[in-house]
């Protein structure tokens, strides 16, 4: 029996190397992976594009309380006159209490960038649990799963989300509740497909065969090959539950003591800005919520190109 240099057998040393190789191959083929993912995805212009956008409006969102302050809201302290066009000490102008409507901007792209990312996660999760339970279980489970998806399908997204604002307290948590609950059925549509695509592959009944349960089955095998397919619906998803955020702020169902987009639009449409001439009480904010929709939404389509080709390259 030999013996190598910390004291270890040999035969321990390659006990340990065959433990230790599975996880370090794992690892370098994830980062492969992503390597490939980054090489492919920088041929799509739109896409760099969008992802551009986001890294700038996410900058501006953590870095907002050092650029513009934490008192921006404060309607008691106003910096200037009530709805003074744009100067340059106020580069988008004030709203209708003097606030700087530049550092409202700013501000508010926490607050709805925040509300669209954790209502797209909750969409998503709810979608892509009810798709692969529903497209593995099959038989009544599926059936009553997809007749409630089609139900929220055929329902008006708006119309739902704003009945549930309405009865639920207004706050942050009953908009993303709002956003995510009513948002899902796409995403569970396109995951239990997916599903059933997977669950006819070889390996799944050679897995079932070896003695896999269903929760073994789903989460190592059928999760991990919908998981492209998750990722780039949830881009897809955040542009549409941004809108939908700036919509019920808009329509006065959020919390009124927080700041976003949708909120100020609010805002202007009861100081009148629409009918007074009040551009730029209007157009920021809007504009805002514009860029970031589509940035998402160009991201979205390229990480969907790329994660299957056959979609076709649009650069």
């Amino acid at each position: 029996m030999t013996t190598t240099e910390n004291g270890t057998t040999k035969e321990q040393a390659e006990q340990v190397s065959v433990a230790v190789r599975p996880r370090a191959l794992a690892r370098r083929r994830r980062r492969a992976s992503a390597a490939r993912f980054w090489r492919q995805y920088r041929t799509h212009r739109a896409g760099l594009f969008g992802l551009g956008a986001l890294l700038l409006f996410a900058l501006l969102a953590l870095t907002a309380p050092l650029l513009v302050g934490s008192d921006v809201d404060n309607v008691t302290d106003a910096p200037g006159a009530p709805l003074e066009e744009p100067s340059a000490e106020f580069p988008f102008g004030t709203d209708q209490f003097g606030r700087n409507l530049l550092g409202l901007v700013i501000w508010g792209a926490r607050v709805s960038l925040l509300v669209g990312l954790l209502a797209a996660v909750l969409s998503v999760a709810i979608g892509t649990l009810i798709g692969v339970t529903a497209g593995h279980f099959k038989g009544w489970y599926a059936t009553v799963m997809m007749r409630i998806t089609d139900w929220f399908l055929v329902m008006p997204t708006l119309v739902l989300a704003i009945a549930l604002a309405t009865v639920m307290p207004r706050s942050l948590l009953t908009i993303i509740v709002a956003i995510g609950v009513t948002t899902w059925p796409t995403t569970a549509r396109l995951v239990r497909a997916q599903t059933l695509a997977v669950e006819t592959r070889p390996y799944i009944e050679r897995a079932r065969a070896l003695g896999g349960g269903h929760w073994h089955i789903m989460s190592r095998h059928v999760l991990p090959n919908v998981m492209p397919l998750v990722l780039a619906q949830t881009t897809l998803i955040i542009s549409t539950a941004i809108l939908a955020e700036a919509t019920l702020a808009f329509l006065g169902l959020s919390d009124p003591a927080v700041v976003s987009w949708g909120a100020l639009l609010q805002d202007a449409r009861e100081a009148g800005a629409v009918s007074s001439g009040h551009w730029w009480y209007l157009v920021p904010p809007g504009v805002a919520i514009a860029v970031v929709a589509l940035a998402f939404t160009l991201c979205g389509r390229a990480v969907e190109q790329v994660l299957n080709p056959r979609l076709g390259v649009s650069r």
